[in-house]
């Protein structure tokens, strides 16, 4: 696993020394602490016995799924049964050195356990608890059952994205909600910490998926401007209007700008080498551009047709201060020079005796190596180790645990 270019890449990493007990589950919680182990936090990971929903996922490499490895890696992995006692015994004193506990259930769930954040901050007053939950953990809708896709449906996305497609209601691919609000709980984690060299004293920390969705939306304000608009203005950019164009090779592009923009117009008539049009009557101000909104992209989609490659006209438009790129695979971008330059994939090892791919941290520090690290582990692997090295148990102790049902393990067969 190669690790990120920098000037120092045996520097320390920015969260070292920092313990994290994760208790979260499928994604929001698991790319929010991947992202802490990335940096540098030792995160133990705490799984029930039937496992994260996410172990069952496919592809699978042996007994290993790739989704769960790709949020997990680099994780410790234990696994307790949260009804036991003794279970909830041991997090009480694992607790006392852990800097932060994440958790993603629905409110109150903790506290039923008897391991919410007011007993926990009166075992260790620095903690820092993170809750990720739907929508909050207070107001009326705080019991109500969240997934990314059900939040992507109340925060206005799927509504947006039908507009776009003509009307046409459909889910996205993509976990917005969820990654977006590990990433808003990772942010709000690490203000903590700050805040604690300051004041000694850990908080409570609540996150809304819901709210999240909101936050990162730049377009909420204009979803929710009821004054009037002049027609010779877009609003908000509009970037669902940004061309999408086919090449002479059949590559589709995206350009970045609305055309019927002012100013971006001009750049665009420009990268067509077209100075015609600025006298066309149908295209003399925004609001005939947006009036004869088809007739200009029938223009563009010609004029990108008659463009031999995707190379080609990138430079065409670059030479005219427009961005573009090229619709691509997954796999496809992985096999570009950027891709290898950057280190933007790791090969993860799957515990079977080969590697497959997935994405290295985003973050290249000048003076630590902040790239993805260590392995994907099974349910309960680490169950002796942190036990025996935190809290200083005998591995008899452990088997016993093991032996009562408080602590689990699943490890492949051989």
């Amino acid at each position: 696993m190669k690790a990120h270019l920098t000037t120092n890449e045996n520097g320390a990493r920015p969260l070292e020394g920092v313990r994290v007990l994760d208790f979260t589950r499928v994604l929001s919680g698991p790319h929010c602490t991947r992202m802490l182990s990335d940096m540098g936090a030792e995160v133990i990971k705490l799984e029930p016995p039937e496992g994260d929903l996410t172990r069952f996922a496919f592809p699978r490499v042996g007994s290993m799924s790739t989704y769960f490895a790709q949020q997990n890696i680099g994780k410790k992995n234990i696994s307790m049964d949260l009804k036991k006692p003794e279970a909830i015994a041991l997090i009480k004193q694992l607790v006392v050195h852990c800097d932060i506990v994440v958790e993603n259930f629905r409110a109150g769930v903790m506290d039923k356990l008897g391991i919410g954040y007011e007993v926990l901050s009166e075992i260790n007053p620095r903690l820092i608890y993170a809750a990720i939950s739907g929508y909050g953990n207070s107001g009326p809708w705080v019991h109500r059952r969240a997934y990314a896709s059900v939040v992507n449906a109340e925060t206005g996305l799927t509504g947006l994205q039908a507009d776009a497609r003509g009307g046409e209601v459909s889910n996205d691919p993509h976990s917005h909600a969820d990654v977006y609000t590990g990433m808003e709980a990772a942010s709000a984690i690490l203000a903590a910490l700050f805040q604690r060299t300051q004041t000694d004293v850990g908080q409570y920390v609540d996150v809304s998926m819901a709210q999240t969705m909101l936050y990162v939306n730049e377009h909420v304000q204009n979803e929710l401007f009821t004054r009037p608009v002049p027609a010779d203005q877009i609003r908000s950019f509009q970037p669902g209007e940004y061309p999408v164009l086919q090449t002479g090779d059949g590559r589709h592009v995206v350009i970045s700008g609305h055309p019927a923009e002012r100013g971006t117009y001009d750049l665009f008539v420009k990268a067509m080498n077209k100075p015609e049009l600025f006298d066309d009557p149908r295209f003399s101000d925004v609001a005939s551009r947006l009036k004869n909104f088809d007739d200009l992209l029938r223009i563009l989609v010609e004029w990108a047709a008659a463009v031999p490659t995707a190379d080609t006209l990138e430079k065409i438009c670059a030479d005219s201060g427009l961005a573009m790129g090229t619709v691509r695979t997954m796999e496809e971008l992985a096999q570009t020079e950027w891709a290898t330059a950057r280190h933007v994939l790791i090969d993860a090892d799957d515990r079977s005796g080969d590697t497959f791919r997935v994405p290295n941290s985003p973050w290249v520090f000048s003076g630590s190596n902040t790239s993805t690290r260590g392995v994907p582990k099974f349910r309960g692997e680490d169950n002796a180790e942190v036990l025996t090295s935190i809290l200083g148990m005998s591995t008899e102790e452990v088997q016993q645990l093991t032996d009562n049902g408080a602590l689990s393990i699943r490890l492949p067969k051989k």
